[in-house]
């Protein structure tokens, strides 16, 4: 709140919105600030008094509020250049009315500063002025810090209800040729709507965000989504181009302290932020936020010196080889480029960042998807392939940084939703990403069972995720088998020599989960998960027995892996109907007969003069346990 009678203190700055606005020419080059910061009673004044002039060039990123010089009546005296578009301008864009410029978000100061993009007037809003004479741009800074350093005049629309923010926020009154003051309330944006399908991408990005990470999360339904699932992590840091209300409640309940940031430790940091009255008040004054301009937020190399950066951000549509279109439908622009690249690249050099697109796996009601052989023509390169590492949708991660196209091509496939992925596979066929005997499974009817992952603890204490495998587990699955000593690859295939071709391994990987199931124990590697056993069963369905086998790579023997899984199918195949368990073992293996003779079954054992037959039914024997702990 002000303390002194700043209107009198700077009286020969301040203008009428009438006045005012006679500093604006026919040619001339008008820059709107942005967000909800947007000057409306300036806007308005715009179209009214400047009845004279022609041909003058607006020039905006993102604005909330209504665009009247854009009304059709006004065509002679504005027209409109735009680095993002947004509600208020689409019509005009998609009737070629109006320009859109493509552009990263943090390059669009220097276009300011070197005059190619030359700015005459700057209509923004400001704070009132402080006995130092300076007003701050509260919650819009963005691009609006160079435009006025550039503009040969600026317009300041000065409202007490604009929040008084910290950072590199403010503006000197002897840069601002006319302060006109009105007040009115801040543009608010409305909480969005989520569904299950975004509450199940929340909860696949919120696993691979660390306890002391830093995010960038905007606004919008994944950001909200996303941070409702982050509740519960520890010391987050927040350096991000903008954001919503969501930030309250995460600083609340703790989950965001900024106390293991790299820079501007202890401090949220972003360009601009969007939302509600609640969150408008909750800045003002609040010395844990900062503002700073893109050049400084969106620098990718600022962006990378924060370790464990994470950029959350969303795709519009995303081809088979990892190209994702974020700014268009086809031919019609539909957003923009914004500050996507800025983050995915500062993040992807950040020390344990992770740079991630979010995507639903459909659009339209489910009847399209968003994962397709190719762009749609017309549609436009937003992240390159090279540049893409996560993508995530409701139906899991696909990491495809230092994929080939196949393992993209089958990671995206795996993502996608069921219904389009035999038709994507065909796909990936015809244009030769795929072998031509990819096994493609009815996977409308081959459902992907999730509720068996587990997290199980070792002998020696250490935790492994256990979970069903996946089609895309084919190159790390290979890998295991060939690290396998002569004695393991003897124990389980007896014989020391034999080779996993592709045609062999993916009829491992590629199983219907009801008749044949298989389940792998995986540990972090650098490249995602590795895996380091598989169990699996092989069900007769008319007997209702099965066949069970493992292996477990030779340096996580003796650590009770055999018994885990070995439990776990046991629970498995009894939750499922299946009434016994059958496997050939040498004698020589003497671990897995153990882990048999221990299971807490009564084991039936024939030996042929070669290997064990081992049987046992799924009911354990008279006075043992045979459980894995809950």
């Amino acid at each position: 709140m002000q303390t002194f009678d700043w209107k009198t203190k700077y009286q020969e700055k301040i203008h009428n919105a009438a006045k005012a606005m006679r500093l604006i020419q026919s040619g001339d080059s008008v820059f709107i600030g942005s967000g909800c910061a947007q000057p409306q009673y300036l806007v308005k004044s715009l179209v009214e008094y400047c009845e004279e002039v022609r041909d003058v060039r607006i020039v905006q990123i993102l604005t909330m509020g209504q665009a009247p010089y854009l009304d059709p009546r006004y065509r002679d005296r504005f027209s409109l250049n735009t680095f993002f578009i947004g509600d208020n301008v689409r019509e005009t864009i998609e009737q070629g009315m109006g320009d859109y410029t493509p552009i990263f978000l943090s390059e669009i100061p220097n276009e300011f500063d070197s005059g190619r993009i030359p700015i005459d007037v700057a209509l923004v809003t400001v704070s009132p002025p402080d006995a130092g004479g300076l007003c701050s741009l509260g919650v819009s800074v963005d691009v609006v810090k160079a435009a006025t350093a550039n503009a040969k005049y600026v317009i300041a629309q000065v409202n007490s209800r604009m929040p008084k923010t910290y950072g590199d926020s403010f503006i000197h009154v002897n840069e601002i040729e006319a302060l006109v003051p009105h007040d009115e309330d801040l543009i608010e944006i409305p909480r969005s709507e989520v569904d299950d399908v975004l509450r199940r991408i929340g909860q696949n990005i919120a696993r691979l965000i660390d306890d002391g990470s830093t995010i960038e999360c905007g606004i919008g339904r994944v950001p909200q989504v996303v941070a409702e699932c982050l509740r519960d992590k520890k010391d987050l840091g927040v350096h991000t181009e903008m954001f919503g209300d969501w930030i309250i409640d995460l600083i609340e309940c703790g989950a965001i302290t900024c106390a293991k940031k790299n820079l501007n430790r202890g401090k949220v940091v972003a360009s601009f932020c969007m939302g509600s009255k609640r969150l408008y008040e909750y800045l003002h004054n609040n010395h844990f936020f900062e503002f700073y301009p893109t050049e400084y937020v969106n620098d990718v190399n600022i962006i990378a010196q924060h370790e464990k950066m994470v950029a959350i951000n969303v795709g519009l549509e995303v081809d088979l080889t990892g190209q994702v279109c974020a700014d268009s439908l086809g031919y019609k622009f539909y957003s923009g480029i914004g500050g996507q690249v800025d983050f995915i690249r500062g993040a992807a050099r950040s020390r344990g960042g992770k740079a991630i697109i979010a995507v639903p796996s459909t659009a339209k009601n489910g009847a399209i998807s968003r994962i397709v052989p190719h762009l749609a023509e017309g549609a436009g390169v937003v992240v390159t392939r090279g540049d893409v590492h996560y993508v995530v949708s409701e139906y899991g991660v696909a990491y495809l940084h230092g994929k080939s196209i196949r393992e993209r091509v089958l990671s995206l496939i795996n993502i996608a939703h069921p219904k389009f992925r035999a038709g994507l596979i065909q796909a990936a066929k015809e244009q030769k990403y795929l072998y031509q005997d990819q096994i493609a499974l009815d996977t409308v009817q081959i459902i992907y069972p999730e509720e068996l992952e587990i997290y199980q603890t070792l002998n020696d204490g250490t935790e492994l995720f256990f979970r069903p495998v996946k089609p895309t587990d084919e190159a790390s699955l290979s890998e295991m088998l060939y690290s396998l000593s002569p004695t393991s690859l003897r124990t389980r295939y007896m014989t020391h020599t034999v080779t996993f071709p592709h045609k062999d391994v993916q009829q491992l990987t590629n199983v219907d989960y009801i008749n044949n199931l298989a389940i792998v124990g995986t540990v972090p590697g650098v490249s995602g998960e590795e895996i380091v056993a598989i169990a699996q069963y092989f069900l007769d369905p008319k007997t209702q027995a099965a066949e069970v086998a493992f292996i477990v790579q030779d340096e996580w023997q003796q650590k009770g892996m055999g018994t885990v899984l070995l439990l776990y199918l046991c629970r498995v195949a009894k939750q499922r109907g299946i009434k016994k368990f059958y496997a050939k073992v040498l004698p020589t293996n003497k671990a897995m007969l153990s882990v048999f003779y221990n299971s807490g079954y009564k084991v039936n054992t024939e030996f042929d003069g070669d290997v064990y037959n081992i049987e046992f039914p799924l009911t354990p024997a008279k006075g043992k346990t045979a459980e894995l702990p809950q």
